[in-house]
Order: structure tokens, then sequence, then C-alpha cells
């Protein structure tokens, strides 16, 4: 695809970042996990002599014969690696995760191995970790308000499948709704935002089929990937090169062995990639899959609500047309403060998956009162409520993402991702920064996200950031404060 080709799709600036690791910082990195590594397998030594206790689990005595039940180097990461900074993460929250929120205050006397509660609550937490794009996990409001009513009138939840007893009015609206919201024909909804990847691509592909991933896809798409028994290619991320080195060798080599033609290619991708912050380059990812008649499966679990214009996602990102994405996929978990996913497509699609779907036959259907303030929410998004408070968050959340992306940078910070994501990844890279810098913001009232490896390459750890329409220009000039200190 020629350069002129490329600029012909976007209808405007497509800009992201991503600087390489500096040569001095990835060589003290991989000294710190040396050293780390080091240390562990001393205190392995000690533990295997008994001078110091061993608390994850291991096999018994009597089974020293057997084949081993745990993965060994996974439980060594997690004993000496992960246990020194495990108190950053599984913090209890007592209260809604919106701009701030309350945590309890927990103490460990072992290292991190187990964790008691003082009794005390952190009031006033800034939230920079919750997916609370447009700032609907709140308990006061329209949302709130919705959901009690539908509790009092439906229940708490309706104990069977939609195929059996469980198949409400509230879920033929929700799903009218989004269908709408999307601009397709039809959709579908889910309990679980994970099992509407890891059931539904079991059911859309299978042996004799191609399925071509994103190296940076989530674990749902990579499980359900798996789950297909398709063949699986992998290519790099946001790299169309890859992406149609891939499609060219498909189309010319064929199945394995046989050589047949592929039953179906289906092109895996996400909208927003959430440890990247980076944008999927849909208008190209799109004239790849017309161009050697392949399917597309778009995962826009962190786009939806959260870009465009009419918060429609990466689709209305870039205004493109609905009907060029074959499989529109998203969770309602994010921009909508609820829970479950969604699939949206052509009629016929939508008809297959009901009756093939493992999610939609096994699991039980979403609860009334979820339902309920996805719907309200969406109406406030598309502004269907008679008013204007969807459109004024949308634009609170764009001008808060390009105000703290640009803060961040003036202070010097290395920050990847496109300009108009609200995923915010500030690289720390060092492994003793991970536990450091989420215990200082702590301290200073700050709760973060920092992430480390395998969750990432293990030269690019990194805080993680996510911007809110709840958020005041006070709250990130509060945050972006202490970072400097």
């Amino acid at each position: 695809m020629t350069k002129n080709t490329v600029c012909l799709l976007y209808n405007k600036a497509f800009v992201e970042q991503f600087e390489e690791t500096p040569l001095l910082v990835a060589v003290l990195t991989y000294v710190g996990y040396g050293i780390l590594t080091i240390f562990g397998y001393l205190r392995d030594f000690l533990r295997h002599w008994g001078m110091e206790k061993c608390h994850v689990a291991r096999e018994r005595e009597e089974q020293k014969d057997f084949v081993p039940l745990y993965q060994d180097f996974e439980n060594f990461y997690t004993r000496n690696l992960y246990m020194r900074i495990r108190d950053n993460w599984n913090r209890p929250i007592c209260s809604v995760p919106g701009a701030k929120m309350d945590l309890l205050e927990r103490a460990s006397k072992d290292y991190n191995w187990t964790f008691q509660h003082t009794g005390k609550v952190v009031k006033d937490v800034i939230n920079m970790g919750s997916y609370n794009y447009l700032g609907f996990a709140e308990n006061t409001g329209r949302c709130a308000d919705a959901a009690t009513e539908s509790t009092h009138h439906y229940g708490v939840g309706v104990g069977s499948t939609r195929r059996e007893m469980g198949n409400l009015d509230l879920h033929e609206e929700l799903e009218q709704l989004v269908a709408r919201f999307l601009g397709v024909e039809s959709s579908m909804a889910f309990g679980m935002g994970f099992a509407t990847n890891s059931m539904n691509i079991p059911a859309l592909a299978g042996k004799g089929c191609l399925i071509l991933s994103d190296e940076l896809n989530h674990a749902s798409l990579v499980l359900g990937a798996r789950l297909s028994g398709s063949i699986i290619r992998v290519f790099k991320h946001n790299n169309m090169a890859s992406l149609e080195k891939l499609l060219r060798d498909a189309i010319v080599h064929g199945q394995p062995r046989t050589r047949r033609p592929w039953k179906k290619i289906l092109i895996l991708v996400e909208g927003i990639y959430s440890m990247e912050g980076s944008i999927v380059r849909l208008p190209e990812v799109i004239a790849l899959k017309k161009r050697y008649k392949a399917f597309l499966y778009l995962d826009e679990a962190h786009s939806i609500g959260a870009l465009g214009p009419r918060g429609g996602g990466v689709v209305d990102y870039f205004g493109l047309d609905p009907k060029d994405v074959d499989i529109m996929m998203g969770t309602f978990t994010k921009s909508f403060g609820a829970a479950g996913g969604y699939i949206g497509g052509r009629r016929e699609l939508i008809d297959y998956l009901r009756s093939h779907s493992h999610s939609a036959i096994y699991a039980t259907s979403m609860s009334p009162p979820v339902s309920q303030q996805i719907i309200t929410s969406m109406k406030i998004i598309m502004g269907e409520d008679g008013t204007s408070l969807g459109g004024v968050r949308l634009k609170q959340l764009s001008e808060n993402t390009t105000y703290f992306r640009r803060k961040l940078r003036e202070m010097g910070f290395i920050i990847y991702g496109n300009d108009d994501s609200p995923v915010v990844p500030m690289m720390l890279y060092m492994p003793a920064k991970i536990g450091a810098f989420g215990r200082e913001m702590l301290k200073r009232n700050i709760g973060t996200v920092v992430v480390g490896f395998p969750a990432t390459p293990i030269i690019e750890s990194r805080a993680r950031f996510c911007v809110s329409a709840a958020h005041t220009r006070d709250i990130l000039d509060t945050v972006s404060q202490p970072i400097t200190d």
C-alpha cells in the first residue's frame, strides 16, 4: 500500500508515539532483574533446607514422583519478584470508583504474603486507574435512579439463560438500542465481556480457518482464537506491512500440507490497546480485508464511548461505515459503568450466534439493573434523554485527554500511544520503580496502576493512567504535580 493511498484513507492526522528504550536504561533494567533473580534462587535454596518459609502452592511430599502440578518458573516469579510489590494491586475499594474513591487501608507483617485491614479508610483518593471514561460510575443521578427502579421491578437477577426463562423485555430493548448506536442491523448482549470474545470466536471460526491476530491483542481474544481450533498467525502491532504479508501468504499457499484454500480468514484487532494507548489503523485494516476477501473482528472494549464525535468508538472516530466491519464487539464495563459485552453486525450473523454461541446458550442472562444502567447511559450519550449531557461528557473526555498527555510530555516524560487515547502509559522501565511509584503516589492520595513483566515486555514497565470525563482540570494538575517531586 503506497504512502499516498494511506493518506487518502484518513480524514485527520494520525499521530502515535513509541520511543525506544534507551540503551543505558535497558542495560540497567536487565541488571536489576538479574539481581532479583539471583536473590530469588538464593531464597529458594534457603526454603529448600527449611531456613525460610515457603507460602506458595507446591506438591505434597507424597507426590514428589508425580509430574509437577504447578509451573515452576511462574511460581518462581510469583514468590520472588511479584511478592515484593504485590501491595500495589488488589487494593480494596469501599466507595464508587469515580473521579475520587475511598480505599480500605491494609498492612502486611510478612512482606506482602498476607494483608490485614487496619480499620482505617483512606478518603478521596484520586482515581486514575478505572476505565470510567465518561464518568458513569456513580451512585447518584439518572443512571443510578433508573437502575434502582429496575431492581424494584425485575429483581437483581433472572436465574436462567436467555433461551430458557431469562429473556426480558429489558434485554430486547438493550439490543435494539445497541444496534442503533452502532449503526448496524442487529446486536446481541452478553453478561461478561471476557466471554463475549472467548466464547464467540470459536462459534465463528474453526478447523480449516485462519485467524490473523495483532500481537498485542487482549487475552480474551487470544483464548477465543485458541479455543476455535483455527490456525493462528500473529502480525506485528498495528503494522500493515506485516498483516498484508500474512494475508498474501495465506492466499498463495493455502492450508498447511493440503494447500487447499482457507475456509475463512478472520482478522482480530482492538480499537484502543489498553497497555499501549494506541489506536488501531482501522482504515488500512479495512482496505486490506477488502482486497484479500477476509473478515474483520473489531474489539472496541476501550474505544466504544471513548472515541469519536458521537462516542461511537473507533469506527466513528475515523468516520467509517460500520458495514465495513463484519463483527463489531465491545464491552459495557468501561464507558457505560456497567458489565457485560455485545456483538453487532448483520442480522444473519446475530441470529447465527444466538443458536451457536456457548456464551448465549449456557450463560445466565444479564442482570436487569445492569441492563438498565447500560440503556440509560447509552441514551445519554446518544442525546435521547433530552439533554446535552452526553455531548458535554464526550467533549470533556477529549479535552482532558489532550491536556493530560500534553502536560506529561512538557514535563519530559516518555508517553506511549495516540494523542486522542484516554489510556496514557508513562514509562518507568526499571523494576524498582514499579513498586516505588505506586506507593509514593498513594502517599499523595493518588491511585494509579503500575504494570511490569509479564504484562509488558521486560524492559518496558510503566504506569498507566486512565483519563475520565469526571476528572476536573484541578484533579489532573494535582496528579501531574507529585510525579515531578
